[in-house]
Order: C-alpha cells, then sequence, then structure tokens
C-alpha cells in the first residue's frame, strides 16, 4: 500500500506539471484533457477499473452545462473527467487560490474560484465564470458537498443551482454507481471493480426562477436518486 501512495503521488504531481506547461504552451481544453482524462484512465488501469457509460446521447458537445453528480469517492473524478468526454472545470474553494503550487496551477488549467464573499467579489467571480464556461465547457459540482458513506444520496446544497441560475445554463445529472467499492469514503483499501455512469437528460433551468430553486433542487436530486441501487 505504500508503494501504491508513492506512485500515485508523484504520478499525480506529474500530470500535475504536465497540464499547466499543455495549458501553457497550446491552450487550457488540451492541458485539461491531459492532466485530467489521461491521467484518470491510468489511474483507472492501474486499480483497475472497468468503466461503463450510459446516455453520452444526452450531451451535446457545443453547450456548457453546470454538471452535477452524486458522490461516494475519489474515484468519482477520475470517472468524471476520464470518461464523460467533454472540457470540464471544478469549482475551487477561494482559500485554495492562496495555496504555493495549488493555486497557480489551478489558474493556469482554468479552474475556477469562487467567492461570494461580498457583492463585488461574488460578481467578479460570476463574470469569471461566464468567461470560461462557453462552447462546451463546463463546471462539475457535488451538490452533496461532501462524499457519502453508505452511498445513498445525501441532501443537496444551493450552491450548484444557485450558479445555473446565475449563469443561465442548463443542468447535466449524473448518477455514479460502484465508486464507493473501488475505493470507499475514510478508507485506502483499494480495490478493482466495475462502476457506471449514467448520464441523464439536461434540466432546462429556463423553466425556474430563484424562487424555485427548491423543486429545481428536488427534481435534480430525484433524477440522479432514481437509479442508484437501494440498499439491503
Amino acid at each position: 500500500m505504500a508503494f501504491l501512495r508513492s506512485f500515485s503521488f508523484y504520478q499525480h504531481a506529474f500530470f500535475g506539471v504536465a497540464a499547466v506547461v499543455v495549458s501553457s504552451l497550446i491552450n487550457q481544453r488540451v492541458g485539461s484533457y491531459f492532466g485530467g482524462a489521461i491521467w484518470s484512465r491510468i489511474n483507472a488501469f492501474f486499480t483497475p477499473m472497468i468503466v461503463r457509460v450510459e446516455g453520452k446521447e444526452n450531451i451535446h458537445k457545443a453547450t456548457s452545462y453546470v454538471i452535477i453528480s452524486n458522490h461516494q469517492s475519489v474515484y468519482d473524478i477520475f470517472l468524471i473527467y476520464g470518461w464523460l468526454g467533454i472540457d470540464i472545470k471544478w469549482i475551487m474553494k477561494k482559500e485554495l487560490r492562496r495555496l504555493p503550487g495549488v493555486g497557480f496551477g489551478s489558474r493556469k488549467v482554468g479552474h475556477i474560484f469562487l467567492d461570494r464573499s461580498n457583492s463585488r467579489v461574488a460578481l467578479e467571480s460570476l463574470n469569471e465564470a461566464k468567461r470560461k464556461l462557453v462552447n462546451g465547457t463546463s463546471v462539475v459540482m457535488f451538490p452533496e458537498g461532501t462524499r457519502s458513506d453508505t452511498g445513498e444520496l445525501g441532501s443537496f446544497k444551493r450552491g450548484a443551482f444557485k450558479l445555473a441560475l446565475d449563469l443561465g445554463l442548463p443542468i447535466l445529472p449524473l448518477t455514479l454507481i460502484g465508486t464507493k467499492n473501488i475505493l470507499p469514503n475514510k478508507s485506502y483499501n483499494l480495490m478493482p471493480g466495475v462502476v457506471k455512469m449514467i448520464i441523464h437528460e439536461p434540466i432546462d433551468i429556463k423553466k425556474y426562477r430563484e424562487d424555485d430553486i427548491i423543486a429545481l433542487m428536488q427534481n435534480a436530486k430525484e433524477i440522479i436518486g432514481k437509479v442508484l441501487p437501494k440498499r439491503n
């Protein structure tokens, strides 16, 4: 296990640096693919993790989305990055902007620092997101806010839905199945296995107003949860 952790550290460091270099020399989309999709598929290969995907026809490559998903394991990131097949950005905590290496690298590959501490800064953050989330570049958020220990779907927070309404972007719900069996939350017990990603039809947020955000959250939660395996 110590060998695997050491291998993982050096691999992540290599692809992190490579993503920054490629983003600087070519563009952020290519850098993100190299440092995200390829890195994720290599991790899946060595695990090994076999991936099944349903619903790719629900993605329109030229459309930008706020992508939401249930969250069971750190392997959710590999699954989304490696097999969703579109350019994605992650929402980063504002505090990470100041971390040496992390803040610089995240800015270089185009991840978004969202700060709602006051109205002026919040507007600047939204304008940054608007500039980046165009022409098929989307953002991924986990509305539960944390990983589930049991695999059951937890309560949703408003952030992803407020962002979708603010930016006028459709919501693309994903259901991830089986990642908790690969690497459970709060565990280092890495196991091989089969996982599935179900890509649902996008939710048109034009049907919702700010006052309807609870209904929007409930609709999204029902879509994601209805295909999750039931616990015995």
